[in-house]
């Protein structure tokens, strides 16, 4: 039982709620992530019920920051700071008011929302929400009760040793827990589509790995800055990032100087795919990882590179799944998205990656495979790919 006022976070699963008997094994995992993400902030413990999590933390627990963490976290449907009181009815009441007096006095409208595990409890959830209402009005002059629309909500949950309550509930990343779905590579350029689309798929589960492209002496050290800070700030979403950088300046000198030019982007394109392939499997084969898919940031139509004749030039020499969570947006829908995750004032710095360097003026739009073929046998692509992942350089970004 609690003697004393106690605070604590509720979380509130989310589409783990549907997995029926794989339901423990995405909680795990939730429970796992929430764990990794708040382990520096002090000691506390995490007791699951009823599709809930409860946090108690014990004493100098960073409660302001935890609180930040848990809304970055994928699987978590809403979440917010709530007190555990005895299952007493009247510690219930005296509490809400002592608690949630300013909120109550600032406010005209309000309603009680109550739910009652315990079914011993001496009221059901019903009587609770009508006898909790009644006291409220008798306290509040100013208060009226509105079910549709209150400014303030008192929630009140019984359950099995504690009650609890709570006012102020707030939206949860939503989504599946990170790695609960295997893993990925994403293909991390420095414009505002691939953070994105990353973002979008460890939103569905998936484990994030990442492999960029360099090209010095045509990119330099700011570009790859700019896309390890947006992979920094990814790493705040998606955990600890492995990041893989690869040097593409002999490969991407040997297509420009051999193949034809207007099929230039999408030859750079399925060499980027095999090679990025290659360091997965070996992550894999190394027991660092379990990648079973690529991912990119490409929009239907929206450069030459991204029509349905490209793409599926591009697909063809894959044997991964390509994830494009981005196809059917368009660039506002994009931006508004990087925008929340916070990647767009670094996205947009204006220092070229690799994909803008040697771009044809007319890049054709709908390549044949054939063609496309043909191009490639002007130079040797598998010694070139080789010669790329000779010095792979490994990077393991993560916040503090």
């Amino acid at each position: 039982m609690v003697n004393d006022l106690k605070e604590v976070i509720l979380i509130k699963e989310g589409e783990i709620f549907l997995k029926g008997l794989n339901k423990t094994n995405f909680e795990a995992r939730l429970i796992k992530n929430i764990k990794k993400s708040l382990q520096n902030l002090g000691n506390f413990k995490i007791v699951k019920a009823q599709s809930t999590l409860t946090i108690f933390p014990e004493e100098g627990f960073c409660f302001d920051i935890a609180i930040k963490k848990i809304a970055k976290i994928f699987g978590i449907a809403a979440f917010c700071k709530a007190f555990a009181i005895k299952k007493d009815f009247d510690e219930i009441k005296n509490k809400v008011i002592l608690l949630f007096k300013e909120d109550l006095n600032g406010c005209k409208t309000f309603k009680v929302v109550s739910k009652r595990s315990d079914k011993n409890f001496v009221f059901s959830s019903p009587q609770i929400c009508e006898k909790l209402g009644e006291y409220i009005l008798e306290k509040f002059d100013n208060l009226t009760v509105e079910l549709k629309k209150p400014d303030v909500t008192v929630n009140v949950e019984i359950r099995d040793y504690f009650a609890f309550i709570y006012c102020k509930k707030q939206e949860g990343a939503k989504g599946m827990p990170v790695a609960s779905a295997g893993g990925a590579m994403l293909l991390l350029s420095g414009g505002i589509d691939s953070p994105v689309a990353g973002w979008m798929m460890a939103k569905r589960g998936l484990k994030i790995h990442a492999i960029h492209f360099i090209s010095p002496p045509y990119t330099g050290q700011r570009a790859l800055d700019k896309v390890k800070e947006l992979a920094l700030i990814l790493s705040d979403w998606v955990g600890s990032l492995p990041f893989h950088i690869v040097n593409v300046t002999k490969l991407q000198e040997e297509l420009k100087k051999n193949c034809p030019e207007n099929l230039f982007t999408i030859l750079l394109r399925r060499a980027m795919m095999k090679i990025s392939q290659e360091v997965a499997k070996d992550q894999n084969k190394k027991g660092f990882a379990s990648i079973n898919a690529l991912i990119t940031g490409e929009s239907l139509n929206q450069v030459a590179s991204q029509t349905t004749g490209a793409l599926n030039c591009t697909d063809c020499v894959c044997d991964f799944v390509v994830l494009r969570p981005l196809i059917g947006m368009d660039k506002e829908q994009i931006i508004a998205i990087a925008d929340k995750i916070n990647t767009f004032k670094t996205s947009i710095l204006p220092y070229e990656d690799c994909c803008t360097v040697f771009t044809p003026k007319h890049p054709k739009t709908n390549p044949k495979l054939e063609e496309i073929k043909k191009a490639e046998e002007k130079v040797d692509l598998d010694f070139l790919i080789k010669d790329c992942l000779q010095n792979v350089e490994f990077i393991l970004i993560k916040k503090n």
